[in-house]
């Protein structure tokens, strides 16, 4: 496919994108060969191939939920390095 410079400049008005007419050709060029290259995928056969969920083979383990001992909320906060009675302190974020 083919592309000119009128979709070029449709795109990266679209994008908020700004360049000059050297980088307008090879982003030209650049997508040209893009879509030359998905063309080319779109003809391999893919009809007994299942589409992946993940790249990856590792399987998660997961483990049964079990109800054990409440602890409170003064636990919580023993290894507090700052604590204000009942709550966490921590550092100022917003002025």
């Amino acid at each position: 496919m083919k592309i000119d410079r009128e979709t070029v400049r449709k795109i990266a008005h679209l994008a908020r994108l700004e360049f000059d007419e050297q980088a307008e050709d090879q982003i030209k060029d650049s997508m040209t060969e893009i879509l030359d290259w998905v063309e080319q995928l779109n003809e391999v056969d893919t009809t007994d191939i299942q589409p992946l969920t993940n790249m990856s083979l590792e399987v998660n383990k997961f483990r049964e939920d079990h109800i054990g001992e409440h602890l409170s909320h003064q636990s919580g906060l023993l290894n507090a390095p700052k604590k204000d009675q009942h709550y966490f302190r921590v550092p100022k974020v917003l002025d």
